[in-house]
């Protein structure tokens, strides 16, 4: 029995050091499967929370992956509101549009663009979020700059990140914050498993 015991720790151990040195970004849609998995701390419910989407704002998703919280988000913004979603892989986006009309969501707007460059005129967002996909991105002070640029002037940004070897630490993404016009106003659940709420600082 302990010898058994031991070989599944060790293959459990195994496969977290393969998923950790092979995890890849962005996300490849061949496993896009594994997106629709609940992680610890980074909830529906406490995305609510630190959201707070209203009917009728106007919303941006980066990377909703497979649209576990894009098909969440949506249906709270009413029939006035609109939440834009924005991939790099077409992929993502056509799965989220085929949930989205299965579901009988019509309010959510696809990009296929990349993040450095966001397709959007300034101060168009009431708010912006970032779910486990800030870490993914090449350049994240880049892309937060550009977030601010379509953040309205007291609009709000949410990041959330879960620990692996793409998170930005709490501390990173502070000083990120800083350097792209936005200040953490809070932060969310513990370090290894974190929202965060950013605001533009006044110019």
């Amino acid at each position: 029995m302990r010898h058994s015991r031991a070989l599944i720790g060790a293959g459990a151990a195994a496969a977290v050091a393969t998923w950790w040195f092979t995890d890849s970004a962005p996300y490849p849609y061949s496993q896009h499967w594994l997106l629709d998995l609940p992680l610890p701390f980074l909830t529906l419910k406490r995305l609510d929370h630190v959201l707070q989407a209203r009917e009728g704002e106007r919303i941006l998703e980066i990377g909703p992956g497979t649209g576990l919280q894009s098909l969440h988000v949506a249906p709270q913004l009413g029939p006035n509101g609109q939440l834009d979603i924005v991939d790099i892989q077409q992929e993502m986006l056509d799965h989220v549009g085929r949930r989205a009309k299965e579901q009988g969501v019509d309010n959510i707007v696809p990009n296929c663009a990349d993040a450095h460059e966001l397709p959007f005129a300034d101060g168009s967002f009431d708010a912006a979020y970032l779910v486990t996909a800030l870490g993914e991105i090449p350049d994240p002070a880049r892309s937060l700059a550009e977030l601010r640029r379509a953040l309205k002037p007291f609009g709000r940004l949410v990041v959330g990140e879960f620990f692996d070897r793409h998170q930005i630490r709490p501390s990173s993404l502070i000083s990120l914050a800083e350097g792209a016009g936005l200040r953490v106003a809070r932060l969310y659940g513990p370090p290894f498993a974190y929202y965060a709420v950013l605001r533009p600082i006044a110019a």
